[in-house]
């Protein structure tokens, strides 16, 4: 008789999903200053604890998953660089292989007209000059490049 495996908690990784997503996980920061001996699927358990219960990262238990600030900055480190994205994506092209997806059936949920802005429809304009949003100066880093530019460290080895 085969052996039942154990009942996982919404948010505990089985071993098939870790194998899927360990290869997504970005390279190691060691120079930005957090721990780089960490295990990286206690990590991701922290993070889906977080997603799933909703609550705060600062009470994530630290004895089950590492320090909340750890886990919060691997998160972050993870969102800049797609790796849920990308994990979305092949968790619907595994489902797909699976189920199947009806891809040619699609919804958009949303507003199709301008939302009201309230007050007079005819009021007077200001006169004040304004700012054009392509006119304003982007933020710069230490470097002086712009915030966002580079790739964030997230280079796959």
């Amino acid at each position: 008789m085969p052996e039942k495996q154990a009942a996982l908690a919404s948010w505990e990784l089985p071993e098939a999903l870790w194998e899927v997503l360990e290869p997504l996980v970005p390279v190691r920061n060691w120079w930005m200053g957090r721990p780089t001996q960490v295990d990286l699927r206690q990590v991701a358990a922290g993070i889906f604890y977080v997603l799933r219960t909703g609550m705060q990262w600062r009470a994530l238990p630290r004895e089950q998953f590492g320090a909340p600030s750890t886990v919060y900055y691997y998160f972050q480190q993870w969102r800049d660089c797609g790796v849920f994205e990308k994990l979305w994506a092949k968790a619907a092209e595994r489902y797909d292989e699976l189920q199947g997806i009806d891809w040619l059936w699609q919804s958009v949920d949303g507003t199709m007209t301008k939302a009201p802005q309230g007050g007079e429809k005819n009021r007077p304009q200001s006169h004040r000059p304004g700012q054009v949003g392509d006119e304003a100066e982007p933020a710069r880093g230490r470097q002086g490049d712009p915030v966002g530019s580079g790739d964030g460290g997230c280079q796959r080895a």
